[in-house]
């Protein structure tokens, strides 16, 4: 299957394809409902000034815009899915186009919803939320009014509306610059050929078996990198500021504090991740000692890191056997969630082959009304397989979380989004090491675990202790120029990866190449998303059966809680280090588990 031809879409076997009719039936039932929405929008801006005129009438606001929200989500999510099939054909680019004008003038129209909830005197709304009216949106509204402390005037709120296209040109400059006009030299690879070096193909090199082939790719990145360090430099600045200035303006006690409140996260759970990854970092530094031994290297640079340790599995894995082995690896979830994983199969939920003009990757998408559907590029690699098994993780969360909760609590939130596909691949993960005598097929398993803990826990963790110490600076007046960066990445880098790593210092210009800094403290959700599930598959391959209901509570929670509660229902407290911990624990395990088959 890994080299089969590139199909047209027509040619794609019906049975390997979604079943975006179930969603709608014919086109023009599809520009019914989109015609629907200005009526439904209308509805909606009826209640505008009259929110505080009873609990009936903040009931009745409240389910207007839910019913134009869940029906929007219903007609974008046909229109982009249709779009993906096939990038190249203009009528299913044109709904997505339709759609987003759409949302994107309805944005503006009800902009004032939240800001007039907010408005409410306090006794009043103290008055509203008593009512048993208003009993089912009660968390919601006091959701919503959490931010209370933090929103500004109308005037100040307007000024800052405005202004929010602006104070993003950092960003947007960094993301030009990154992605449109850099350039990078010609690489000879492996073959002899010639190739531009590129972002997409960056990995490619860095994974060679030759080593000067990937210190040639590394040494080219970073290179171009330095060339501009002092613009890229100047983008970060600004956007680190820009944060700062957000969380001053808005009375929050850091900027740190300000991206974590939407999630209502307490900044321990941030700092206590930093502070539980270093307690671990000997386990890196044993690991990064194996992969110099195994590739006869006195010591690794960082462009060593990721060439592989054992020879690529060249497993053909045909789709039937991979919706199999991803069948049996979830069995330990018992009944109900196999038989909805054969729903998702014969109900036709996954998109599977590649096909010409097709979107790339993998990713689960989906809305209330729908199948949360999985567009895959299968190639029946090993890797093929893990995909399948991630992205149906997340389907199926969607897939509970829909099922059990009424719309308006049904999403759940970013914080917990990768933790059911995660535990799903160490689920995998556990099924295939017990049912292979394959060494090299083992060997390749616990490669795959390592990089993932590695690049997930390690990686993410030593990029959000970056960030953490940037915005810092930041809230001291202390300009971010490239010396200071460049110092501060290197010295972070030398502390993460050990003596056993001989780091030249071209990684210190990593942090010019991260577009993740730009996100404001995101990348700590990675770290904490993929101890969670090393804990929860312990607890689901266990077998008790009180852990596996509290796992599938998190999975019908949808936010119909907070975060760290629903994560503590589930068996795990992230409010403490230990799950970081056991989850290196396992990394340090599999350290070992990898020398006695490899040395």
């Amino acid at each position: 299957m890994s080299s089969h031809k590139v199909l047209e879409r027509k040619d794609v076997p019906t049975e390997m394809t979604w079943d975006l009719e179930a969603l709608y039936a014919a086109p023009g039932d599809w520009e019914k409902d989109f015609a629907a929405i200005h009526d439904l929008a209308d509805k909606f801006m009826a209640f505008k000034g009259r929110l505080a005129e009873s609990a009936a009438v903040l009931r009745a606001a409240i389910e207007a815009e839910d019913a134009m929200e869940r029906l929007a989500e219903k007609v974008y999510t046909y229109a982009h899915l249709r779009s993906d099939e096939d990038t190249r054909h203009p009528e299913n680019r044109s709904r997505v186009d339709r759609a987003q004008t759409l949302f994107a003038e309805i944005s503006g129209k009800t902009a004032w919803f939240d800001p007039e909830i907010m408005a409410i005197p306090e006794t009043r709304m103290t008055e509203l939320l008593a009512s048993p009216e208003l009993a089912f949106y009660r968390r919601s509204l006091e959701e919503l009014l959490r931010f209370r402390p933090h929103t500004l005037s109308e005037k100040e709120e307007r000024i800052l509306g405005l202004s929010s296209d602006v104070m993003g040109t950092a960003a947007k400059t960094f993301s030009v610059l990154n992605n449109a006009d850099l350039r990078f030299p010609e690489i000879t690879a492996e073959n002899g050929k010639t190739i531009e070096l590129t972002h997409g193909n960056y990995l490619k090199f860095l994974e060679s078996a030759d080593r000067t082939v990937r210190q040639a790719a590394f040494e080219a990145m970073y290179d171009t990198y330095a060339k501009l360090r002092n613009t890229f430099a100047v983008t970060l600045d600004g956007t680190v500021k820009k944060h700062v200035l957000a969380a001053k303006l808005r009375h929050y006690p850091s900027a740190l504090e300000a991206a974590l409140f939407p999630d209502n996260v307490p900044k321990k759970v941030y700092t206590e991740l930093i502070r539980a990854v270093h307690d671990k970092l000997p386990a890196l530094h044993k690991y990064i000692r194996l992969r110099a031994e195994i590739l006869k290297l006195d010591k690794l640079d960082m462009y060593d890191l990721f060439t592989p340790l054992v020879p690529e599995c060249k497993l053909e894995i045909p789709w039937e056997q991979a919706k199999n082995s991803v069948r049996a690896a979830l069995m330990p979830l018992g009944g109900e969630y196999c038989a909805t994983l054969d729903q998702a199969f014969d109900q036709r939920w996954v998109d599977v082959l590649e096909n010409r003009g097709k979107r790339s990757g993998a990713y689960s998408s989906g809305c209330y009304d729908s199948y949360p559907y999985l567009l895959l590029n299968y190639h029946g690699t090993l890797n093929d397989v893990f995909t399948l098994a991630h992205e149906l993780g997340h389907s199926l969360h969607s897939f509970y979380s829909h099922r059990e909760q009424d719309y308006h609590y049904a999403d759940y939130q970013i914080f917990v989004a990768e933790v059911a596909s995660t535990t799903n691949e160490l689920l995998l993960h556990d099924y295939l090491m017990k049912n292979t005598g394959d060494r090299k097929v083992q060997a390749y398993l616990l490669c795959h675990l390592l990089n993932e803990l590695r690049g997930t826990i390690y990686r993410q963790t030593q990029f959000a202790e970056f960030e953490l110490w940037m915005h810092q600076q930041a809230e001291k007046s202390v300009p971010l120029n490239a010396d200071l960066l460049s110092r501060k990445y290197f010295d972070l880098n030398a502390r993460y990866y050990g003596a056993g790593a001989a780091a030249g210092r071209r990684i210190e210009l990593e942090w010019a190449r991260i577009p993740h800094f730009y996100y404001n403290f995101y990348v700590y959700k990675y770290a904490t998303g993929i101890s969670a599930a090393v804990e929860l598959s312990r607890h689901i391959l266990s077998g008790e059966a009180r852990k596996i209901r509290a796992y599938f509570s998190f999975l019908k929670a949808g936010d119909s809680k907070d975060v760290l509660d629903i994560m503590k229902d589930a068996g795990v407290d992230l409010s403490t280090p230990e799950p970081v911990h056991a989850a290196l624990d396992l990394f340090n395990t599999t350290v070992d588990q990898l020398h006695c088959l490899l040395t």
